[in-house]
């Protein structure tokens, strides 16, 4: 290991419950959710000097610190692409704890998703701002790539085309992940599960992606605490030592919608990512024994297994169906239900599954011991990605 690694840890997860209709702010949620991790990890509000968020996120670190009686902020940090930032303001956590800027810093994402503005829906209001940020759109909203699932099924169309994936490839991780949905009492879907036959129904959104491709629109909010790794110690749970924390910004990138690429079925932001945990963590993907990967649509949980090196590419839908994600398999892979069945925040749900793996107290823990975990953000957008493990 080496820099940051292994000198931060995430002590404390906490949520609200994952709905449709939350009936209140999102400003709420962000403070229910901060508490409940608070509250985990056993830590005073007072000692809270930093957060992390997202660029997307609605509800201010200010804000936030103002409704829960926070003192002093020493450290605040913003995280933009979305979903593919899931993992980054974890990472810009870990820096500040590991160099003394903070000791006690949240990360938070709250967000009414499905009851307020609905990402699915089409670009959301900031998308006509006449900026840099927002050229690409001009280059593909006049051919009717409107929606995240639009930009990404042509991506998906491409992989189908080139190593002969199917639709049913797709569903099977469908399939799985509302199998562990369904036994576990957080997820929208639990003991909801659904067949390959269900998957193939479900109507077409973005031809080749099917609704039940499609990653939920939820409302919920999801906290992480994160601290020193020697303080970790001292504190009620084992603590998630965070050995690996990048981002990547790959050639010719643009947000999901990466075209000029000689290969747009290939994602090198990825790969580069990867490269950066295996460095820091000093392991590779074959000492992973369980992983999150952002599964805002199932093609790109493919994807990503392969560039991150757990199967050659091409190889990823052999690699499921010999059942691999299982319990039981070489690499159990969202546990939780992940967006598919579980919720969409933005993948900080997923981090959370990420720390109950280590811990050992997911819903569906697999039998074997788990010393690392690898948990993704989103692709084929600017990426980031955590490894997760126990204390060594």
């Amino acid at each position: 290991m080496n820099g940051f690694a292994g000198k931060a840890a995430i002590a404390g997860i906490g949520a609200t419950e994952f709905s449709k209709e939350s009936g209140r702010s999102e400003w709420r949620l962000a403070c229910e959710c901060v508490l409940a991790a608070l509250d985990d990890a056993q830590i005073s509000v007072d000692e809270v000097d930093g957060f992390a968020l997202f660029t997307m996120e609605t509800n201010p670190e200010i804000a936030v610190a103002r409704a829960l009686g926070i003192p002093e902020l020493t450290f605040f940090s913003r995280i933009p692409h979305g979903g593919g930032g899931a993992c980054a303001p974890v990472q810009q956590a870990a820096l500040a704890v590991a160099s003394g800027v903070a000791d006690v810093v949240v990360v938070y994402r709250a967000f009414n998703e499905r009851s307020g503005h609905r990402f699915g829906s089409g670009p959301p209001p900031f998308a006509y701002a006449h900026n840099t940020d927002q050229e690409y759109r001009n280059w593909i909203n006049p051919y009717g790539l409107l929606t995240p699932a639009a930009q990404e099924a042509l991506l998906a169309r491409r992989y189908m085309h080139k190593y002969g994936a199917t639709s049913a490839d797709f569903g099977a991780v469908s399939v799985l992940s509302r199998k562990y949905a369904a036994n576990n009492p957080k997820a929208w879907y639990y003991q909801r599960p659904i067949t390959l036959d269900d998957h193939q129904a479900s109507p077409l959104i973005a031809d080749p992606l099917r609704l039940l491709d499609c990653c939920q629109e939820s409302d919920g909010g999801q906290a992480l605490v994160i601290v020193s790794t020697e303080r970790a110690r001292d504190l009620p749970h084992s603590p998630a030592v965070i050995t690996g924390a990048a981002q990547g910004v790959g050639p010719q990138q643009i947000s999901m919608s990466s075209y000029y690429r000689d290969e747009i079925e290939v994602m090198p932001e990825v790969e580069l990512v990867a490269r950066q945990l295996w460095d820091q963590s000093g392991i590779g993907p074959e000492d992973i024994d369980a992983a999150i990967l952002y599964d805002a649509f199932t093609p790109m949980l493919l994807l990503q297994l392969e560039e991150y090196g757990f199967c050659k590419r091409g190889e990823a839908k052999d690699f499921i169906a010999d059942g691999n994600l299982e319990l039981d398999g070489l690499l159990p892979v969202n546990t939780h239900g992940g967006q598919l069945g579980e919720a969409y925040v933005h993948g900080v749900n997923g981090i959370a599954e990420g720390v109950r793996l280590i811990r050992g107290t997911s819903v569906n823990q697999p039998g074997k011991q788990i010393d690392n975990v690898l948990v993704t953000g989103g692709s084929p957008v600017p990426h980031s990605a955590l490894v997760l493990s126990v204390e060594r």
